[in-house]
């Protein structure tokens, strides 16, 4: 089956699970929106999908040519104004909120995920160029690319230099005009070359002569492909990577400067170059996520399908072979791949909600939290997309190991989320060693607290069909809350070893006990539309789910904290078992 966008529990999930900015958008015109933004995604780039992967991209004489029926996409998906969402309107975007602009992004790497990337690139250079760009440069590029005219790519890595960017070892030399001269070589480049779009902008980290080393000595610099005159710029794209999935988009590797030096215009300060890319590799992080929760709905949508379809077996009470989703395994398979996902677009949401308050008067409390969480949305939620889609996998048996299906796609094109923007494991170090400290320890306790209230919210207003869920999810939170002690201890008693040794199963702890809280909040308020009379069946459905979800998976948490708290002992002689 196609992608289908789920557009009922995307507005679900932000009227009473992350909230919308109520002076921006009506829950109605939101569901307005979402449902075109779902019809753009399910009739135009779902269908070009699997033929994508199939096709690729190719390159030729420095030129890179999409799959047919990209170039088509594309051109519908500026036209109606997709791409500047969230965009400030002074530069042509449509200002909505961050929030509404999250399950549109899920939506595109939902029904297509190789070519959401593009955009998702350009979304990123939008905020750091209106973030940290001259005045000059702002007025000559924002435009274009919150139109999507042109694309933006984001130019870090390099063939030594990879998650370590203090070794990165591109050239920027003043030309004495206000401009640069840049030379080197990037790699990893997704959409460096193309044919969707007359311009690419290139937003390249690069050093100057006498930087200081690391990565206080890093500039970034705006680098067009084609320059302001016209003329072709010295840059161009030496070759593409045959890879796992996603193989629609083009990972390029770029070359700077054969000829003397690619123009490129200092954005920001010099030597302040990173703190200006982690504007862009911020947005990009929580839109990596929703592409963990767009993947992983297509895969449960597919499975689910299949499940319905395929008959196998007799189920427990059957007189005749059965559906293989009446089957309580593959129910509980099936289960599994549901409440993850529910719980990855609720913690999504609420930091995309967390942006749009920090425009407002919560101001740097809501900009904290959105720090807080965005690790935990990148990573949980792509780790999710990797779990999810093997799951998917699983349910179609002999089937979703060949290719007809498109499930094995899924799971390929799923394996890169946890890579790139950062890796998960940067993520993790990441919490621990940066969002944890935030305000002595304010943020993360405001954020157990809120979780907390949800638990109590349960107490309140027992109701059989909850189950153990208060119970589950009180437990949860206090696995979270001892662990976040002991890793905020051992960090003030300068033991990063420690701490880091325990943040990836600290960010998992931290993702299954918001996922619980925020499938718990829905259920809360699905159980009163129920009492109010209502007869959605969706809202039983979503009690069944949070239910699910704190009685099977957030059970975990308890050996997650024992893992944080006790299992760093291992770092004292990791070298010892490692040895060859």
């Amino acid at each position: 089956m196609s992608y289908r966008a789920p557009v009922s529990e995307m507005v679900f999930t932000l009227r009473h699970v992350s909230g919308l900015p109520g002076d921006a958008v009506s829950p109605e015109d939101a569901e307005a929106v979402l449902t075109e933004a779902g019809r753009l995604a399910g009739e135009v780039l779902a269908p070009l999908n699997r033929a994508g992967d199939r096709h690729g991209s190719s390159l030729s004489r420095g030129h890179v040519t999409t799959p047919p029926g990209w170039r088509e996409a594309y051109r519908a998906f500026t036209a109606g104004g997709w791409n500047g969402l969230a965009a400030d309107p002074d530069f042509g975007g449509q200002g909505l909120p961050h929030t509404l602009s999250a399950a549109a992004t899920e939506m595109w790497n939902g029904a297509n995920l190789a070519f959401g990337l593009c955009p998702l690139l350009t979304a990123g250079g939008i905020e750091a160029l209106a973030a940290h760009g001259s005045d000059d440069l702002k007025a000559r590029y924002l435009e274009k690319l919150v139109s999507g005219e042109w694309t933006a790519t984001m130019n870090l890595t390099e063939p030594q230099a990879g998650s370590d960017l203090s070794a990165l070892r591109t050239r920027a030399e003043p030309a004495g005009d206000g401009t640069y001269r840049i030379t080197g070589a990037k790699i990893y480049i997704t959409y460096g070359e193309h044919d969707l779009t007359d311009n690419i902008v290139h937003l390249v980290l690069a050093r100057l002569k006498d930087a200081p080393a690391g990565t206080r000595g890093i500039s970034l610099f705006l680098v067009p492909k084609i320059l302001p005159d016209g003329a072709a710029n010295d840059l161009r794209c030496s070759g593409i990577e045959h890879k796992l999935g996603i193989h629609a988009s083009p990972t390029c590797s770029m070359a700077f400067g054969d000829d003397g030096g690619a123009l490129g215009w200092l954005v920001g300060e010099e030597n302040r170059g990173l703190a200006c890319m982690f504007t862009m590799m911020n947005a990009a992080r929580l839109n990596v996520g929703l592409q963990g929760v767009g993947v992983a709905e297509a895969a449960t949508q597919k499975a689910l399908a299949y499940a319905q379809e395929r008959r196998q077996g007799r189920a427990p009470g059957a007189a005749e072979a059965s559906p293989i989703a009446a089957h309580p395994d593959v129910q509980r398979m099936l289960l599994t791949m549901k409440a993850y996902t529910a719980a990855s677009r609720g913690i999504c949401y609420l930091t995309a909600a967390a942006l749009d308050a920090a425009q407002g008067e919560e101001g740097q409390t809501a900009a904290d939290r959105a720090s807080l969480l965005t690790p935990v949305a990148k990573a949980f939620s792509t780790d999710i997309a990797n779990e999810v889609t093997s799951l998917g996998v699983q349910v179609h048996g002999g089937m979703g190991f060949v290719e007809e299906t498109g499930a094995a796609q899924l799971m390929r094109d799923a394996r890169i989320l946890g890579i790139y923007e950062g890796t998960n494991g940067i993520q993790a170090m990441d919490l621990t060693g940066r969002k944890l400290p935030l305000n002595g320890g304010a943020t993360v306790r405001g954020q157990i607290a809120a979780m907390r209230r949800i638990a109590e919210g349960l107490l309140r207003n027992p109701d059989p069909a909850f189950g153990h869920m208060a119970a589950r999810l009180r437990t949860g939170i206090e696995s979270l809350d001892r662990a976040t002690s002991h890793q905020l201890a051992v960090l003030a008693s300068n033991r990063p070893e420690e701490a880091q040794a325990g943040a990836a199963p600290y960010l998992r702890l931290f993702g299954l006990a918001q996922g619980a809280a925020c499938l718990a909040k829905g259920a809360l308020a699905a159980n009163a539309a129920l009492k109010a009379g209502e007869t959605d069946p969706a809202h039983r459905a979503r009690i069944v789910l949070a239910r699910f979800f704190a009685e099977n998976l957030l059970p975990a948490a308890s050996g997650l904290e024992q893992a944080v708290i006790d299992g760093g002992a291992f770092v004292d002689e990791a070298a010892l078992a490692l040895a060859p």
